[in-house]
């Protein structure tokens, strides 16, 4: 049986085009606090507690915290209460976060034909893609897929996907939001497991657009268009680090009844040393070498991780201020984390046509992603 491809609503795979950067948009929720800040809200006087905090490279963050209890600090909330904060937070700054990237797209919510959420600090059903399709008012026919618990590296594996469509669908615009609401998936209590990752992560959002011409080339002869000043993506490259599957975990914690990360001292050395393979892979092919890139955004995964990074990667101190900066500003923002750092690139205005760029994600599995852009 012969299937009319065109009539039947059906994409033709041989029609692809090449996938751009057309919009970024961020948002963040809470109060700004200070690391001093956070340790007084919570009380918290042990002094090697105290160090982790103090020393983690972070300034301030954005966080909604627990309102204060009866004269002995913030209150505890239980994990009902904390999946509730997680979709009023992710549907608040997914929101914001979607409406600022169409704003610089110069696009309108019903132009979405297709819309991809990320999150690891919570779990609804239906997904926040279909709360954000009711909220923003975008065409009912959108597509849409949610990308769940895959942690800080899921950003990356997302925009994958997301080509993907965007390569099969082009002149569509295609909406990426990696939406973490941190506040939501904390757990308090004396220990220094809760304590290196409450000194850690915040609350934010990004949104990332992407449109395809309808060329395989996609280079400086583009018609006009939202997506001609952005980066083109060529390739992507990953690994699965099995030997620490358990370095980085978001497990249940039955003494408090409700889940809790767990970061592994040694996670830094665990994903330098595994930086250079995947670095290499992905510009194996290409002919281009390390010094060849203009452009590194890495995950603000911790000042230990992006020190790790940079050594065994060879980078200096300027290529990585995005993502230190990033981490200064706002903390870990797990998944959004590197579109953060995108965006300040993008507003710096140093990209030049030409110009290559990595992407580059760390999260659980142990996993680090990568991604390849050309402007």
């Amino acid at each position: 049986m012969c299937i009319d491809l065109a009539s039947s609503g059906v994409r033709n795979p041989a029609v692809t085009g090449t996938p751009k950067i057309a919009g970024i948009g961020t948002a963040v929720a809470g109060q700004a606090y200070s690391q001093e800040e956070v340790l007084d809200a919570f009380g918290i006087h042990d002094t090697k507690v105290r160090s982790v905090f103090l020393n983690s490279a972070i300034e301030r963050r954005h966080l909604t915290l627990p309102a204060p209890g009866d004269g002995r600090g913030r209150g505890q909330e239980t994990q009902g209460e904390l999946l509730d904060k997680h979709k009023r937070l992710t549907l608040d700054m997914g929101a914001r976060a979607i409406e600022a990237c169409l704003k610089d797209m110069g696009a309108a919510p019903a132009d979405v034909r297709h819309l991809c959420c990320v999150t690891s600090t919570g779990f609804l059903t239906p997904g926040l893609s279909a709360l954000l399709i009711r909220e923003l008012g975008l065409a009912p026919s959108c597509s849409r897929v949610d990308v769940v618990g895959m942690g800080c590296n899921a950003g990356l594996n997302a925009l994958g996907v997301m080509a993907s469509w965007s390569a099969t669908h082009p002149g569509e615009p295609a909406v990426m939001l990696c939406a973490e609401a941190c506040s939501a998936a904390y757990a308090f209590d004396s220990t220094m497991r809760t304590a290196v990752v409450n000194s850690l992560f915040g609350d934010g959002a990004a949104a990332l657009a992407l449109v395809s011409d309808d060329r395989a080339d996609g280079h400086a002869d583009d018609p006009p268009g939202p997506a001609s000043g952005g980066p083109r993506i060529v390739s992507f490259a990953s690994h699965v680090i099995t030997d620490a599957i358990e370095a980085m975990r978001y497990d249940w914690d039955g003494s408090q009844g409700k889940f809790s990360f767990f970061l592994d001292p040694a996670i830094p050395y665990v994903v330098g040393a595994h930086a250079e393979l995947v670095i290499d892979r992905l510009l194996s092919g290409t002919g281009l070498r390390r010094s060849d890139i203009s452009h590194w955004l890495v995950h603000s995964g911790g000042k230990k991780v992006i020190d790790a990074v940079r050594v065994n990667l060879g980078l200096t101190r300027h290529e990585v201020r995005h993502t230190t900066g990033v981490l200064r500003d706002y903390g870990n923002l797990s998944s959004g984390s590197f579109l953060f750092s995108y965006e300040r690139l993008v507003r710096e205005g140093v990209t030049r046509p030409g110009d290559y760029g990595v992407l580059m994600t760390m999260g659980p599995g142990s996993t680090i992603e990568t991604a390849l852009v050309q402007w």
